[in-house]
């Protein structure tokens, strides 16, 4: 009876004791640590094609217009036109004549001596020089007279065989020609302008005052006092020098071919 008790005591006591005992219950934190992933873009391979043109080949410099004698003829008349032009406006200048020693004008040959005797006389040389002087403003003063007279010229001008001339290696080939077949002509039509500006300059009288001293020179072979012929010659021939000289540049100088005329005939080297 007494182990039924003890026993009963016993299964009583367990409930109880199992709700008093509290399990120890071990709260296991999981600490996830994120990873967070940058992911870079994906590069964008762009791919340049570069398309390179072929240089397109030069074009082929057009053809020399043919030389034909038409056009040569044109060529030298142009050529001549333009040398008269610029050789009247040169010996027009003042000094034009008197500082170009190409075209300065002095004593007359026959009055050479005149010159060399009364220069060595008081006051001589002076009267010399100045007379000298008056001899190249006059021709000067009758320069822009010539250009329309050489024009002119230039206009009536036959060229037989232009296209040899245009290609000559005679630097004035043209002029020379010109020169052939005008100069009387030119030289005549020139003798009044050369008169009229003797007389404006006063070359004229200064020139017969040294005469008329010289010729009471005794024993002295009296000398002429007349220069219109003289200077008429000598100014002519001055202008066929200047305008040789332009047609030289012309024919050797592309920056004095300036037309297109003189580019096609005298621009071929």
């Amino acid at each position: 009876m007494k182990n039924l008790l003890l026993a009963a005591a016993l299964l009583a006591a367990v409930p109880a004791l199992a709700q008093t005992k509290k399990p120890a219950t071990t709260k296991k934190t999981t600490k996830t640590t994120t990873t967070k992933k940058t992911t870079a873009p994906a590069k964008k391979t762009t791919t340049t094609t570069k398309t390179t043109a072929a240089a397109a080949p030069a074009a082929p410099a057009p053809a020399p217009v043919p030389l034909t004698q038409d056009l040569a003829a044109s060529g030298l008349r142009e050529a001549l036109t333009t040398g008269v032009t610029k050789a009247v406006q040169f010996a027009s200048e003042p000094d034009g004549f008197s500082l170009n020693d190409d075209i300065r004008i002095g004593f007359p040959p026959d009055a050479q001596l005149v010159a060399t005797t009364l220069g060595a006389l008081p006051g001589g040389k002076f009267a010399v020089d100045q007379v000298t002087n008056l001899l190249n403003r006059a021709a000067e003063a009758a320069a822009p007279q010539a250009k329309t007279i050489f024009l002119d010229a230039v206009k009536n001008l036959t060229l037989t065989d232009a296209v040899a001339l245009a290609t000559s290696s005679q630097k004035d080939a043209a002029t020379q020609l010109l020169r052939k077949n005008s100069e009387a002509a030119l030289t005549a039509a020139l003798r009044p302008s050369i008169v009229q500006s003797l007389d404006q300059v006063g070359a004229e009288a200064a020139y017969k005052k040294l005469i008329d001293r010289y010729n009471k020179i005794p024993l002295i072979t009296p000398a002429k006092t007349d220069l219109t012929d003289y200077v008429t010659a000598q100014t002519v021939d001055g202008l066929f020098i200047l305008l040789a000289q332009q047609e030289a540049k012309i024919r050797q100088n592309p920056a004095a071919q300036t037309t297109a005329i003189l580019q096609q005939v005298f621009g071929r080297k």
